[in-house]
């Protein structure tokens, strides 16, 4: 059984939350795929209006964390990152459900989000009631210079 989840929101750039995302980040994200974000480019999104940052936890440890964005009624999962040692046992579905319940709460009626093609986390996007809007080809350029398709998908969450 997993310990209790506890989750942190945050709506400016508080240092330490950005600090434990980065933690995050920097064991989630493979670099070959060139898709974390440094320290600045995070702190500087959290200064734009309507962006929150949750950090999930078990204690003082964080597990994940969900960067989303909104304008009017929609908004955009920019991040989601569970450290690999946390996958698979269901951090990355309730961090996403609690970004989808904050949006709602917020009036926000729908969600986008875009992928690298060959993510794993696509599965739980579906999962989740996200569906497929559309491809980009060589959207993402990765570290070694590879280009890799990029997926969208929206929520409708008005239902």
């Amino acid at each position: 059984m997993m310990p209790e989840l506890i989750f942190d929101t945050y709506d400016e750039g508080e240092r330490n939350a950005i600090a434990d995302a980065m933690t995050v980040m920097d064991a989630a994200f493979d670099p070959v795929f060139g898709e974390a974000w440094t320290s600045a480019q995070l702190a500087g999104v959290m200064l734009m209006p309507g962006t929150w940052l949750t950090v999930v936890r078990i204690d003082a440890a964080p597990l994940g964390f969900a960067l989303v964005r909104s304008v009017l009624d929609e908004c955009e999962l920019l991040l989601l990152a569970v450290d690999p040692l946390w996958r698979g046992r269901g951090v990355g579905e309730a961090l996403l459900r609690d970004s989808l319940m904050r949006a709602r709460r917020r009036g926000i009626t729908s969600m986008n989000l875009e992928v690298r093609a060959s993510n794993n986390a696509i599965k739980l996007y579906e999962k989740t009631g996200f569906e497929y809007v559309h491809r980009r080809p060589g959207y993402y350029r990765g570290n070694d210079g590879q280009l890799h398709d990029a997926l969208s998908f929206r929520i409708d969450m008005r239902i």
